[in-house]
């Protein structure tokens, strides 16, 4: 549709997760219009990630060095773990400042649709952690969809028999939402998950 370099530039963002044709041109034209050296940094940023940032040797979360600042960190509860789907969740479960153990991100969910088992994911890694015997209670924090639910089932099933409690994180009907609103999963999760008001 457009000559060159701002057709490549189009197309390699339109290759980004949640940008659509229509995004990426938009965001095309605003680089294009942007200061150069607003860009440059831009530029950098990304090329600089790129260079420095891997996956922390411990739990595979993002890290500038060989283990993240979490693994490295001594006040850490070595007897909890949280097993998460991507390194993003890890973020979202720090910002309630309520969990104060250690992570393992499996890198994904088992997902057969598209060809996503569970030898594609960190899992053999986190029955090597395991293995110690320091760990005394694994919650399995995975998405609250399909592939999410498989996931949290397969590791259920692996980890019961190792001896550690294995608890799944509360789910149901969020804070505001309306019963009318909420899809059959959602609410039979908030059934199970009643507790008793005194």
């Amino acid at each position: 549709m457009y000559d060159g370099a701002v057709q490549d530039l189009i197309d390699e963002l339109g290759h980004l997760p949640g940008v659509g044709p229509k995004s990426a041109q938009r965001i095309a034209f605003h680089l294009l219009a942007a200061d150069a050296a607003d860009v440059k940094r831009l530029a950098d940023a990304i090329t600089t990630v790129k260079e420095k940032v891997r996956f922390c040797e411990t739990c595979g979360n993002v890290a500038e060095s060989e283990q993240c600042r979490i693994c490295a960190d001594p006040r850490r509860a070595e007897d909890l773990l949280c097993v998460v789907e991507e390194p993003k969740d890890v973020v979202v479960i720090e910002r309630t400042r309520e969990y104060r153990g250690r992570y393992h991100v499996l890198g994904g969910a088992i997902d057969p649709m598209n060809g996503v088992g569970p030898d594609d994911l960190r899992i053999r890694e986190l029955l090597a952690r395991l293995g110690d015997g320091k760990v005394q209670e694994v919650i399995i924090a995975t998405d609250p969809n399909i592939e999410g639910e498989a996931t949290a089932t397969y590791l259920t099933r692996m980890l019961v028999p190792m001896g550690v409690t294995v608890s799944r994180l509360a789910s149901g009907l969020p804070v505001g939402g309306d019963l009318e609103y909420a899809d059959e999963v959602t609410l039979g999760r908030a059934f199970e998950g009643r507790r008793t008001v005194s």
